[in-house]
């Protein structure tokens, strides 16, 4: 079976990941390289940011994403020589108005990842003595995790172009779908080239609203830019991930440590801001004074794919027999991915499903275009 992909960002990638080993054979378009839109730009906190502020179809599918990960790098490390570090760093929350949420929601759930304890000011020195003095009490969460998203991708971009089942085509625009009856006979190129598969996925995350037109569908996917700054400080300097008021602070292994982000409705526009930065940089010294004495080696900007309520659209695209959705995951692409793929790939090959799909079912997109 040949399923072609349009977009490498994480849910093409892992989407073509999950396929190729169930022995299918896949073509993967992307208008840029690939891994060079929201998927680099991200933070790699492997959960939601406050779960209980999504709705229960974003957490269902974010709880996979440490262990599918841990499987994922154990499997690609042997081909690619890259490890994507999953850093099992715990994560402070400042939010004093989520504490009481936040530790019933350990309480309801009873899931490992979200298991918290408040911690008072003696108890959080001992688990991050570089936090602010400022900050007398948290919320910790020993069990959470990012990942080093760069290097991630990385290593799925080596593996796939390697393997003998999978043609990349970068730089590529898919232009046109032709449509047969409730099919897609082909795609088609700016440049005119028509590809034949037996299947096809948007995988365009933050541009998938640009098919709404040709498709007669409203698809309420639009881009969300987000800033981040990058400081390096010595290597294991900061040992847990922080976050106050949606802003956080993510290390690595290696020292640096990731802060962001941002939240602004211009467009595709991904110019860095002076102000933003400013902005950031406030926020997280406020949670960690100390930064302020280290450099900032880079900052950047990428565009999240947002969509009403953050749950994803996952299966197949309304009255079209072969063309798959993979988009809409807002500002949890990172720690959807891995599910939202293996569901998709569940749902091309006719197996049972991880989880219930109902939730990312597209007819959320019927609302028609006229002709």
């Amino acid at each position: 079976m040949h399923i072609a992909i349009i977009g490498a960002g994480i849910s093409g990638l892992l989407s073509a990941v999950e396929l190729v080993e169930q022995g299918c054979s896949v073509s993967i378009f992307d208008q840029q390289h690939a891994g060079n839109a929201a998927s680099w730009a991200g933070g790699g906190i492997l959960s939601p940011m406050y779960p209980w502020r999504y709705p229960d179809a974003v957490n269902q599918l974010a709880q996979f994403g440490k262990a599918f990960y841990q499987e994922w790098n154990e499997k690609l490390l042997p081909h690619t020589g890259i490890d994507f570090q999953i850093h099992e760093s715990g994560m402070l929350i400042f939010d004093e108005e989520d504490f009481e949420i936040g530790l019933n929601y350990k309480d309801q759930h009873q899931h490992p990842m979200q298991h918290c304890e408040y911690l008072q000011q003696e108890q959080l020195k001992k688990v991050n003595p570089h936090v602010s003095e400022h900050f007398k009490h948290a919320l910790y969460f020993p069990q959470l995790a990012n990942v080093r998203n760069p290097r991630l991708l990385k290593s799925l971009i080596t593996y796939l172009k390697q393997h003998p089942q999978v043609q990349f085509y970068e730089n590529t625009w898919i232009d046109k779908f032709q449509k047969n009856s409730q099919q897609i006979e082909f795609i088609q190129t700016q440049s005119g080239q028509k590809i034949y598969a037996d299947h096809y996925v948007i995988a365009t995350g933050a541009w998938s609203n640009h098919w709404s037109e040709q498709l007669h569908l409203n698809i309420p996917v639009n881009p969300v830019q987000g800033q981040m700054l990058l400081f390096k400080t010595p290597e294991n300097w900061l040992p847990t991930m922080c976050m106050n008021k949606v802003m956080y602070l993510i290390p690595r292994l290696d020292g640096h440590v990731v802060c962001g982000s941002s939240m602004d409705n211009i467009g595709f526009d991904q110019r860095p801001s002076v102000q933003t930065q400013q902005n950031i940089f406030k926020a997280c010294v406020k949670m960690v004074p100390e930064l302020a004495d280290f450099p900032i080696v880079k900052q950047w900007a990428g565009l999240r794919p947002s969509s009403p309520t953050g749950i994803p659209y996952i299966g197949q695209m309304p009255e079209l027999n072969n063309l798959w959705a993979n988009f809409g995951h807002y500002r949890n692409g990172l720690c959807m991915g891995p599910s939202s793929a293996r569901l998709l790939r569940q749902f091309i090959l006719k197996q049972p499903t991880l989880i219930s799909p109902l939730a990312y079912s597209t007819n959320r997109l019927q609302s028609s275009i006229s002709d």
